[in-house]
C-alpha cells in the first residue's frame, strides 16, 4: 500500500476533535510512508489533514474539479495538484491513484463519496479496504443505519464487514496494512437462495 485517499469536510465541525483528529491521521500517514490523496483544498477537515501530512513529512495529491477551485480554496502547497473538469471525474482519478480509501467526518459530499467506493467493492470493481475514522462517534448512528439494512435485507453482513471501522488512526492503518478482501461472490452474481 502506497496512496490513501481520504474523504472529509471542507468545513471544520461543530467540535475541535474532528480537526485534531484529521491532522492526527494525516501525521500517521507521513509517519507510515503513505501519500495522501485528497479533494485539494486548503479549508476544514480538508486542509488540516493536507497540512499535517505535509508537516510530517509526507506527500499529498490533491484532486480538485476546475468549478470548485475558487470555492474550496485550492491548496496551492501540495506535493501535487491535479485539476479535472468534474467532480465524476475527481472521484475517478482519486480511486485510480489509492490503495485504499478513508472516510473523515464530512458532510454529504463525503458521505457520495464514501457511499460510491464502498458500492464499487460490493460489485467487484476494487478489492481495496474501505476505513471510517469514527472521530467523536460521528458515524454511530450510520453504523446503526447499516443493522438497520440488515434486518430489512437490503444489506448482507459480509458487506457491512468490509467496513473497517476504528476511532485510532494508527490502529486503521494497521488493519489496513493486514486487510484481506472477502473472498465473496458480488451480489449482483449471487444466486439467491
Amino acid at each position: 500500500m502506497k496512496r490513501v485517499s481520504v474523504f472529509c469536510g471542507s468545513s471544520t465541525g461543530a467540535s475541535q476533535i474532528y480537526m485534531e483528529e484529521a491532522e492526527l491521521l494525516g501525521t500517521q500517514l507521513a509517519r507510515n510512508d503513505l501519500t495522501l490523496v485528497y479533494g485539494g483544498a486548503r479549508v476544514g477537515i480538508m486542509g488540516a489533514v493536507a497540512n499535517a501530512t505535509l508537516k510530517a513529512g509526507g506527500e499529498v495529491i490533491g484532486v480538485i474539479p476546475k468549478m470548485l477551485m475558487g470555492r474550496e480554496n485550492a491548496h496551492t502547497g501540495l506535493t501535487e495538484l491535479i485539476v479535472v473538469n468534474s467532480m465524476h471525474e475527481r472521484k475517478a482519478k482519486m480511486e485510480q491513484l489509492s490503495d485504499g480509501f478513508i472516510t473523515l467526518p464530512g458532510g454529504p459530499g463525503t458521505m457520495e463519496e464514501f457511499f460510491e467506493v464502498y458500492t464499487w467493492a460490493q460489485l467487484g470493481e476494487h478489492q481495496k479496504p474501505i476505513g471510517m475514522l469514527n472521530s467523536n462517534n460521528y458515524y454511530n448512528k450510520l453504523l446503526t443505519f447499516f443493522d438497520h439494512m440488515i434486518e430489512e435485507q437490503f444489506l448482507k453482513p459480509e458487506y457491512q464487514s468490509m467496513i473497517i471501522v476504528e476511532k485510532d488512526p494508527q490502529q486503521l492503518l494497521e488493519k489496513f496494512r493486514n486487510y484481506e478482501p472477502p473472498q465473496l461472490p458480488t451480489w449482483i452474481s449471487r444466486e439467491e437462495t
